[in-house]
């Protein structure tokens, strides 16, 4: 047994594969994400929570302040991000929302914070020095306030705007103030309300019906390029997967202005769903990104992450946001995003594959009727759970053929957490393993000494693994069970890509033209499509991923526009050649 016993460790110990010096990251970002410090959104579970991100570039790093995390993240790289605890409310401000929805701008060298409010006394921050968490109060109790703040200094004149709205009565406002004092300079105007009887995606629900409620508009930022001005908004709900930010042009700060049909921003298929509230940044290249909302929404419907996905303008000053495979793994931003970042390059997609979709999966325990395949079925959603926290549980994915393993990303649940509010201090370890034949295996990752919490944790390997199995051992979790929402593994598989889709039909009538029935051939060799769309046969931006079935009711279109459509096949082992662009009046 001695024997036996030294020849198994001497198995798992060779050949470990170490973990890349990381060129590419995967959404959901993995921040440490607080947990909602609100007890009764934590009544059907304790769970991490935050949203309506603003990433502004200051001085050469990026700095992401987020709804209620009681602090906010810098990176130098928008890979690695460092944790600055800070609270923002003051003694006589009360209540849970510590920054929501904050506003982030900068004046000259100053960055300014301002969170989400209804009442006349909270307070601007500002500082000159946020990497080392250095602070004061620009103006103690900031008078007229305003839900979803948002601030935009205008880089041709100097002047400073505020925008803000949360509403579905009530549209999206903005005015000027006075850059020394923060007072306003006239009345807010009002810059827009949304038009859902004619812009289909702007209706309220996961079906787009306006079931229960009428839509929201909230969420603005501004964005300035050329001689427009790209005022940006969120809209119709932030608990739905199609959440989105649509865009309005101007040639002036307050407008007037004329919306884009689609969105620039929207995610409505895929693992991580949902790209509304967020705002627009460039990068030390000068290269465009934007930062949204994704939706959880099953433990409250405020359960939320955060992505991040290439935009841009195209040669028309048309503004669009890439989220094409957007949660698959991307580059992060270098001297060479710039070709990548264009709206019909490859947006910084490593071209890694999903190797193991609904694939077999064999687990150390259940809890319940969190059942294993949860973890493979590519949604966020849902989630397997063990029956324990505890070290030595286990969960194995078979990728049905030996495959080129390049990076996996681990995203935890939250199953019986015990925590409310932003934690520091805890942290997850885990060992990663390969086999050829799920029997004899090999460590790839080793974090059993990890003290950091990385929720959605993603390891780039430093060269491609060939395995058929890939196996994640628990070493510790910061609270409640082991549970997985996704084992997500990139990569190659051993097969042929799919065909070309052989038949692609859109069926839209005089009933509704914001909606269409969407179908096209199936293909037993692919388990996803790309349906792209847009206005024009040359600005295909909107991307929807399908999985599973061969067709798809579009609820999202400009009623008064023809549209353009194309699609391409995915499986593991690549995407197929796109389809011609065919247009639908």
């Amino acid at each position: 047994m001695k024997k036996l016993f030294l020849i198994s460790i001497l198995i798992i110990g060779c050949g470990v594969i170490s973990v890349a010096q990381q060129s590419t990251y995967c959404n959901p970002i993995n921040i440490d994400y607080g947990y909602t410090p609100i007890p009764n959104f934590a009544e059907w579970g304790k769970h991490r929570a935050t949203a309506d991100p603003e990433i502004v570039n200051y001085k050469g790093d990026y700095f992401l302040f987020s709804t209620n995390q009681w602090g906010y993240w810098w990176s130098h790289d928008m890979l690695n991000w460092h944790f600055n605890p800070r609270k923002f409310l003051r003694p006589w401000n009360t209540g849970y929302d510590e920054l929501c929805a904050p506003a982030v701008g900068i004046i000259g060298d100053t960055m300014l914070v301002f969170g989400s409010t209804y009442t006349s006394n909270f307070s601007i921050w500002m500082s000159t020095d946020p990497k080392n968490n250095s602070w004061k109060p620009l103006v103690d109790s900031f008078a007229i306030g305003g839900w979803d703040p948002a601030f935009f200094t205008d880089e041709k004149t100097g002047r400073l705007y505020m925008y803000n709205g949360s509403s579905n009565r009530y549209p999206i406002y903005g005015v000027e103030l006075n850059r020394k004092t923060m007072d306003p300079i006239g009345a807010r105007k009002e810059m827009y309300f949304l038009e859902d009887w004619r812009y289909g995606w702007q209706r309220f629900g996961e079906y787009l019906d306006n079931t229960f409620l009428d839509p929201f508009i909230e969420g603005a930022h501004m964005t300035q390029f050329g001689d427009k001005y790209y005022l940006q908004y969120g809209a119709p709900g932030t608990e739905f997967s199609g959440y989105a930010d649509g865009v309005l042009v101007g040639t002036s700060a307050l407008g007037p202005f004329e919306p884009q049909s689609d969105p620039l921003s929207m995610k409505a298929g895929g693992f991580a769903r949902g790209a509304g509230h967020g705002g627009t940044f460039r990068d030390n290249w000068k290269n465009y990104w934007h930062v949204s909302t994704i939706s959880i929404s099953v433990k409250n419907n405020f359960e939320r992450r955060i992505g991040i996905w290439p935009a841009g303008f195209d040669e028309d000053g048309m503004m669009y946001c890439n989220t094409a495979f957007g949660d698959y793994p991307h580059y992060i931003p270098s001297e060479n995003s710039r070709k990548d970042n264009t709206p019909n390059g490859n947006n910084s997609f490593t071209g890694w594959m999903l190797l193991n979709y609904k694939k077999p999966v064999i687990v150390s325990s259940t809890l319940n009727a969190f059942n294993a395949n949860n973890a493979v079925d590519e949604s966020i959603k849902t989630y397997w759970s063990a029956k324990t926290g505890g070290k030595g549980e286990w969960i194995q994915s078979d990728l049905g053929g030996v495959s080129s393993v390049n990076a996996i990303q681990i995203n935890y649940a939250d199953q019986d957490a015990e925590f409310l509010g932003k934690q520091t201090g805890t942290f997850h370890q885990y060992k990663l393993y390969s086999s050829m034949d799920g029997r004899n295996w090999n460590l790839l990752v080793d974090k059993s000494r990890n003290k950091t919490d990385i929720p959605h944790d993603y390891v780039e390997l430093e060269r491609p693994v060939q395995a058929r199995f890939i196996k994640l051992e628990n070493i510790h979790m910061p609270t409640g069970k082991f549970a997985i929402s996704g084992l997500r593994v990139f990569g190659k598989g051993p097969g042929e890509k799919p065909s070309k889709v052989k038949q692609l039909i859109v069926l839209r009538t005089e009933k509704d033209k914001r909606s269409a029935w969407v179908k096209w051939s199936p293909d037993e060799n692919a388990w996803a499509w790309n349906l792209y769309y847009g206005t024009s046969p040359d600005k295909l931006y909107t991307c929807i991923m399908i999985h599973d079935v061969n067709e798809y009711w579009l609820k999202t279109m400009d009623s008064k526009k023809p549209y353009y459509f194309a699609i391409e096949a995915i499986n593991e082992n690549g995407v197929s050649e796109r389809t011609e662009t065919i247009k639908v009046d």
